[in-house]
């Protein structure tokens, strides 16, 4: 039983302890933890075309990507004989200006865009990390994911190096770095035999690129093909498909894929076992991705059809929350044979913002970002489709908006089932002290956001709106069921991370040995 289901508590004591623990971080980061749900970790793309403008194509790439990453933005080029890097803090469209894009010549390339999701948000944890190995040969790293074993693998870190890595990361690199192969891809494949976590993976040299997956395959990365005959690595299909690049198939968990003048070739370094993330197809990818056959896009458009059929109301118009509940809203109303509307309006140009937050803009809440249209709002009996609650001030803060401009009825449906528990697999969601599902049952959660009613997907419904079976995927946050074992050593720091506020607090201060993560 969650805290707060029995009398002594209710809905009115849990609302009040859950929104003194979220208060906290509220204050201490201004509208950023308010009005945000799940924040995405990081974006990869390389690409090995000769007699491209490879550095261009990156840069082009990363742009599809942003939605995976907005802190930061890198690429490194390599020419054959030495490997330039430049990356800084800021939007893809901040970072590159033609002169910039001009200074990086080169056959291949390696991008990232980075949104941090327990280590320091700072210019020396921006990506791709450059290092030299001990053998001579110049490393250039992009990694989305999380690795949970740091502490064990830092503390066998024998580099001659006095600081810790301060990212999961750095001591990912280091660790290649540091290995005396005289050939970078076993140098790569005996690290990665090591790593424990969610870890998709590029890594070029002077000459090759290389790419990986964990044995999991919690991550996504695909292979395409240039019309040249190049080669392309991608978080996603829409990078793919924004360099002219068509999809040749996925990294498959596991395997490292090395491409050089001969051509692409492949070994395996662990034995697949897949566990895909459920929550990419909830709310990280873009509706153009395409993953294991089938698009984020037509998987959502079934959540929101299977919503209707658990959870029909009587309602005037179904409205989505921009912009991961648009599919699924689309989905709803169909089945319901409700009309659509867009009754949300999202401000594009307020990303992440670092004004102090006062007690104004903490005020002002969602409006910052989302606004209400009173034509299609006012008097009507709302069906308001979102991906997610993670906290559940956003949505409350949402409800009450909604109301303010005149509707009747707010009736929230979830495109996803409550989530319960952290993500140590690179999702910064929350702690689970803040994790309002972990808190509180569904009716308390409908009466702390004021809602007239609330349903969560079921998993059952979510999993058949996806390609893959259950058993392939990771439903982690939502079962607490983990697919790779964190050790508790790992889990404990990771709470204290987040609960120290890293932005502000040097990574190491207050647990010697403690590596952030990416």
């Amino acid at each position: 039983m969650r805290r707060g289901s029995d009398g002594g508590l209710g809905a009115g004591g849990a609302g009040a302890a859950h929104l003194a623990r979220i208060a906290r971080a509220a204050s201490e980061d201004g509208i950023e933890r308010l009005a945000e749900g799940p924040r995405c970790e990081c974006g990869v793309f390389g690409i090995y075309a000769p007699g491209e403008d490879v550095a261009t194509l990156t840069y082009f790439a990363l742009f599809a990507l942003q939605h995976r990453g907005q802190e930061s933005a890198g690429i490194a080029v390599s020419d054959g004989a030495r490997t330039v890097v430049h990356r800084e803090m800021g939007l893809v469209s901040q970072v590159f200006g033609p002169s910039d894009l001009a200074a990086l010549e080169g056959h291949l390339a390696v991008g990232h865009c980075r949104y941090s999701t327990t280590g320091a948000s700072s210019w020396e944890n921006s990506q791709p990390i450059y290092r030299e190995s001990g053998t001579g040969v110049r490393i250039a790293l992009g990694h989305n994911g999380n690795i949970v074993n740091t502490r064990e693998l830092a503390a066998d870190l024998d580099d001659g190096e006095s600081a810790a890595p301060s990212t999961d990361s750095q001591l990912m690199t280091r660790l290649i770095g540091e290995r005396s192969e005289p050939r970078l891809e076993d140098a790569i494949v005996a690290v990665a035999q090591r790593l424990r976590g969610a870890f998709s993976v590029i890594v070029s040299d002077e000459r090759r690129l290389y790419a990986f997956r964990d044995p999991h395959g919690v991550r996504p990365l695909q292979i395409g093909r240039m019309p040249s005959g190049g080669w392309v690595f991608a978080s996603e299909t829409s990078a793919l498909e924004i360099v002219g690049a068509v999809l040749v198939r996925d990294v498959e968990p596991g395997e490292l894929v090395v491409v050089d003048a001969d051509g692409l070739h492949s070994r395996r370094f662990a034995e697949a076992t897949p566990r895909f993330c459920l929550f990419e197809w909830v709310y990280l990818a873009r509706p153009d991705h395409r993953q294991d056959g089938s698009s984020v896009l037509a998987a959502r458009r079934k959540m929101g059809r299977r919503l209707a059929i658990e959870a029909p109301v009587d309602a005037d118009v179904v409205l989505p929350v921009p912009e991961a509940g648009r599919d699924a809203a689309a989905g709803y109303a169909e089945q319901a044979g409700l009309p659509f509307a867009d009754g949300l309006v999202k401000n594009r140009y307020v990303g992440r913002t670092f004004i102090q937050p006062t007690q104004t803009l903490r005020q002002l809440g969602i409006r910052l970002k989302l606004s209400p249209v009173r034509e299609i709002v006012e008097g009507k009996r709302l069906v308001v489709v979102d991906d997610s609650i993670v906290r559940g001030n956003t949505s409350r803060q949402l409800v009450a908006m909604l109301r303010a401009a005149g509707a009747a009825e707010v009736h929230l449906r979830i495109t996803s089932p409550p989530i319960t528990d952290p993500c140590y697999y690179g999702i910064d969601m929350a702690t689970r002290a803040e994790l309002i599902g972990a808190d509180m049952d569904v009716d308390q959660i409908r009466a702390f956001v004021g809602a007239d009613s609330l349903h969560y997907l079921s998993l059952d419904g979510l999993v058949d709106a996806v390609p893959q079976p259950r058993e392939r995927l990771c439903t982690a946050c939502f079962t607490g069921e983990y697919p790779i074992a964190v050790p508790a050593e790992e889990a404990r720091l990771a709470q204290i991370a987040f609960d120290l506020d890293l932005d502000r607090v040097a990574p190491g201060a207050n647990e010697p040995g403690h590596v952030a993560h990416t």
